[in-house]
């Protein structure tokens, strides 16, 4: 198996995917659909409670993902965990092989199914960062001496197409401060606004995964318009519009015309194809991957 690192090291075009773990203990469907890709991508995120619904651990799934042949890396969210619970899933999630970590705020309890739960939000996602690039030097975020330091390969988030994009410039600044080696981003429509992007935050060191969502229908469209960050052209909207019924074929192909605009610029995609997973392996064959 080769390590996603290995591949962003080298300057490879690295290509992600996105894996959400199941609402239950049957994992056998999860397995089945990440087996089908072990060979056509260099790592796999693995969700924590994405959109605050309570799923399986992350950590959990990760270490299954590790075992089929694929680098798992594995998301970890501020809201669910104070210091101490972090750094001891940070360690125990190591010693069960896996390297890479995506550090997020998360989403917030109330959007999600159990609207009761407190949020935590102990450390915020550049804090996080610091004391798992402390961890990697050998102590706890106490200054304490570790008994074997962790090797994590840190990754964070952002958004190329925010307006304006000046904040989210100087917060990619700030995170490479904090620790993180890649970046992969919010779902991206327009390649131009990436590119441009791409070359203000290359000088920085910044490894750039353009952010690929799969449309499948005009209400997905629509309901991604409404997030912060994401902006889909009035072209495409029309394009997935005119598409009626046949709107995932439609999202299937701007995606992999999004990858190749974006293959020789970026330093590699995250593709999240939000329940149309089968249709990543064509999506690589179009694009040429």
């Amino acid at each position: 198996m080769k390590r996603f690192r290995e591949v962003i090291e080298s300057g490879q075009f690295a290509v992600t995917v996105e894996c959400e773990p199941p609402k239950g203990t049957d994992l056998g469907p999860t397995l089945e659909r990440a087996g089908r890709l072990v060979g056509r991508v260099h790592g796999m995120n693995v969700t924590d409670n994405q959109t605050a619904v309570m799923r399986m651990a992350s950590w959990a799934v990760c270490a299954k993902l590790f075992d089929l042949g694929i680098d798992p890396i594995f998301q970890i969210t501020c809201r669910d965990r104070n210091r101490l619970a972090l750094q001891s899933d940070l360690l125990g999630a190591h010693a069960m092989g896996i390297r890479n970590i995506l550090a997020l705020r998360g989403d917030n309890p109330d959007v999600g199914d159990h609207k009761e739960a407190k949020p935590v939000f102990d450390l915020e996602s550049n804090q996080l960062m610091e004391v798992i690039r402390g961890l990697n030097e050998g102590h706890d975020m106490a200054g304490k001496p570790l008994k074997g330091a962790t090797s994590w390969f840190i990754g964070a988030a952002a958004m190329p197409e925010a307006d304006p994009v000046e904040p989210q410039l100087a917060s990619v600044e700030k995170k490479i401060k904090a620790g993180a080696k890649f970046f992969q981003t919010q779902a991206v429509y327009s390649p131009d606004r990436v590119k441009e992007f791409v070359k203000k935050t290359s000088p920085m060191g910044a490894k750039i995964l353009a952010g690929i969502v799969v449309i499948k229908s005009a209400k997905m469209a629509e309901r991604l318009n409404t997030i912060p960050g994401i902006k889909i052209p009035p072209a495409l909207m029309e394009e997935v519009k005119a598409a009626g019924d046949k709107a995932i074929d439609v999202g299937v192909d701007i995606a992999a015309r999004t990858i190749k605009a974006l293959r020789h610029d970026c330093a590699g995609v995250h593709i999240m194809a939000v329940g149309m997973e089968e249709r990543i392996p064509e999506i690589l064959d179009r694009a040429g991957l």
